[in-house]
C-alpha cells in the first residue's frame, strides 16, 4: 500500500546499523493544526540518505508504505518511506487558485468600466 503525506521536517536521527547488512534511519515530520501530530518514518538500506538534503523546518512530501509484523505475539507497525520531495509553503498560483489581492501591486490609476470618453480608434487593435 502506497501513501503520501506532507508536513514540516521536525527531527532527523542518525543512520543506525542494525546488523552487518541492514541499516535504518528515522525522521519525524510535524502536521500543524489544533492538535499537532508528530509522525515518525523509517528509511532503510540505500534510501537512508534521502533525508540528508533537507533541513529541519523544511516542508516535505513523504511517500511511504505501511509495514507490519508480529514477533512473540507483539505487533509492530512501521511507516517505510521510499521517496521524499520538497514542497512550497507559499501559495502557488495555479488555474484553480487565483492570485492574492496584492499579487499585481497597487493600481496607479482608478479603473472605470464605463468610459464615456472611449474613441473607436482605441479598439483598432482587437483581433475580432
Amino acid at each position: 500500500m502506497a501513501f503520501e503525506t506532507e508536513g514540516i521536517l521536525h527531527k532527523v536521527f542518525d543512520t543506525e546499523s542494525k546488523t552487518a547488512s541492514f541499516q535504518a534511519r528515522e525522521f519525524v515530520i510535524k502536521h500543524e493544526g489544533n492538535y499537532p501530530q508528530f509522525i515518525k518514518f523509517q528509511l532503510t538500506q540505500d534510501r537512508c540518505d534521502l533525508i540528508s538534503k533537507f533541513n529541519v523546518g523544511d516542508n516535505i512530501n513523504v511517500h511511504f508504505d505501511l509495514r507490519g509484523r508480529e514477533w512473540n505475539e507483539k505487533y509492530f507497525t512501521n511507516l517505510n518511506a521510499w521517496k521524499i520531495e520538497a514542497t512550497s509553503a507559499a501559495q502557488e498560483i495555479t488555474p484553480d487558485s487565483p492570485p492574492g489581492e496584492d499579487a499585481f501591486g497597487p493600481l496607479s490609476e482608478p479603473v472605470s468600466l464605463n468610459n464615456d470618453n472611449a474613441q473607436a480608434e482605441d479598439f483598432d487593435d482587437l483581433p475580432f
